[in-house]
Parts: structure tokens; sequence; C-alpha cells
């Protein structure tokens, strides 16, 4: 079995496509994803770079043609969300804390949909708290995980991690040391895929 990781921020429209793409693929070939949450900002902060819509033609190039042509090609829905950006250190956080749970993936589809399918304000707690608990989720022991200074400690290892690993920005996929940004990516990553295990 092939594994890759894969390295996402909820705020990210790329990063909900690309896991989208990622679950299609899980469904066809031998492959782990080991999902790594990071800091968009934090990213940015350490290696200069900036979101693309920080140039507005590129922006809009982007939010209008771009994505919703990806998301047609992999059958899946995007609205762009109308309170973005959107704060996600808390979600983040809370990703970390439940990266070792049965319920992480579950969890992972939930907030992505919540943000670049609902259009919610994810960066708001109560809807963060009015969201978890509509899926089945402990809330408070959520809540209590995010306050915790070992997840918060973990989350900002593991985006420092990532720009020692040479991240610049996310989605970001690694297959052995083999780096692959961005979910127009994606294809590559599928030519490694079909081909047969060693």
């Amino acid at each position: 079995m092939i594994e890759l990781h894969f390295y996402f921020d909820f705020g990210s429209p790329t990063a909900f496509l690309a896991n989208a793409r990622l679950r299609q693929l899980q469904q066809k070939y031998e492959v782990k994803i080991n999902y790594n949450p990071v800091l968009l900002g934090g990213i940015f902060k350490a290696t200069g770079n900036s979101s693309p819509v920080m140039v507005a033609a590129k922006g809009e190039y982007m939010l209008k043609h771009d994505l919703p042509r990806y998301a047609r090609k992999y059958g899946v829905s995007l609205k762009f969300n109308p309170h973005f950006p959107i704060n996600t250190l808390q979600l983040m956080r809370a990703a970390t804390a439940l990266q070792s749970s049965e319920n992480f993936n579950h969890f992972v589809d939930i907030i992505f949909n919540s943000i670049w399918v609902e259009g919610l304000n994810m960066g708001d707690e109560e809807v963060v708290k009015s969201t978890l608990s509509k899926n089945n989720f402990k809330t408070s022991e959520i809540l209590a995980n995010i306050s915790s200074d070992s997840v918060k400690q973990t989350l900002i290892t593991n985006t420092q991690l990532a720009v020692d690993r040479g991240l610049f920005g996310v989605p970001t996929i690694f297959i052995n040391n083999e780096m692959f940004f961005g979910q127009d990516r994606l294809d590559f990553v599928e030519e490694i895929l079909q081909k047969p295990l060693k």
C-alpha cells in the first residue's frame, strides 16, 4: 500500500478540493492518507508567501473560473464562503487533537463541507458548537482539547516541521520525498498510484 502525507488547512478551498479528490482516489487504489493539520497563516509568515486572492485579478480568476472547473471535474459541490477568510486556528487545533481518533475523517469532512459547501462562518465559536453538536461530536471535549497547551504546541511544531520540509502553502502532498503542491497536481499523484507496487 502506498502512503501519502496530506498537509491541509480548512481555510483553503483548494485543500477542500484536494481532500475530496484524495477520498475518490482512495476508493480506486491501495493508498493510505496521512492527514497533517497545519496553520496556513504560519506557513505564509515563515516563507513570505501569501494567498493568491491577494492579487485581485488572480483571485477573481481562481474563484470564478478555476476552482469551479475543478469542482465540476471532481463531481463535488463548491460554494465560495461569504465569510472568507475564516480564522481556522481553533479548527486546526481541534483537528490536531482528533488525529488519532476514529472520528477524525468524519470531522475533516464535516468542517470542510461546512465551510466550502454550506458557506458557514466556522470562525464563529457558536456556529462551530452547533455544527459539531448536530453531527454527534462531543463538543465540550473538543473545546477542552483546543485549549490544551500540548495541542497548541503540537500544531505550532507540526507547522514548523512542514516549513522545514519545504512547504510554502497548502494543499501539499508528499509520497516518499516527492512533493506535489496544489490540488491541480493530483493527476501526477494518481500516476504514481496507478503503478503496481514493487
